[in-house]
């Protein structure tokens, strides 16, 4: 039994979750304030809107398995935790900042581009997805956005631009990682 999957998920005010039927499963999607999102999910997990009996202020969302098999029992917790970070993200969006350490390093956003500057011989151009906010102040690089996940691969996608390196510890590092760092030559 999925000690997550189990669990009621209750639906703030303001957010509104819908499901549909689709070819390839169940489309959940939610709108909020912050956006609205929409995922597919498989037909072996059944996924049922309903009012909670307590006070009755919003509604909540169910899971239960189809089959008592191990995929079936594997996609419940998963699913039940994409719902309740998708109720989340449109109530207030994730946030990440990553911090860029260099001498002559820099970072800018131009429309809807970011252009750093990495120490190579030409300048880094990243396109910004739809959905996501970009901000540079001072090489401080923050990304924020409704979808946890497309904001946690779009962080990463930048950081590996030009991870930092463990003897200056220059490069792209996220907020409040610890970087080893390495001792140089020993001069005899």
């Amino acid at each position: 039994m999925s000690r997550i999957g189990k669990q009621e998920i209750l639906i703030p005010t303001g957010v509104k979750v819908t499901q549909s039927a689709s070819s390839f499963g169940n489309t959940v999607t939610v709108a909020g304030p912050k956006g609205t999102l929409s995922k597919v999910f498989k037909d072996d997990i059944t996924i049922a809107i309903t009012d909670p009996a307590k006070d009755g202020a919003g509604k909540a969302v169910n899971l239960n398995i189809k089959r008592n098999d191990k995929f079936s029992k594997s996609l419940w917790g998963t699913y039940a935790s994409h719902i309740k970070n998708m109720i989340a993200g449109v109530e207030t969006p994730y946030q990440k900042k990553l911090i860029l350490e260099g001498v002559g390093f820099k970072s800018d956003v131009k429309g809807k581009e970011l252009h750093f500057a990495l120490g190579f011989s030409h300048p880094v151009i990243v396109s910004i997805p739809a959905g996501i906010t970009a901000t540079a102040e001072k090489n401080i690089i923050t990304i924020s956005g409704a979808d946890k996940e497309l904001v946690g691969s779009f962080t990463a996608a930048i950081r590996a631009l030009k991870k930092p390196e463990p003897y200056k510890g220059k490069g792209m590092r996220y907020e409040g990682e610890v970087i080893r760092r390495k001792q140089g030559k020993k001069t005899a």
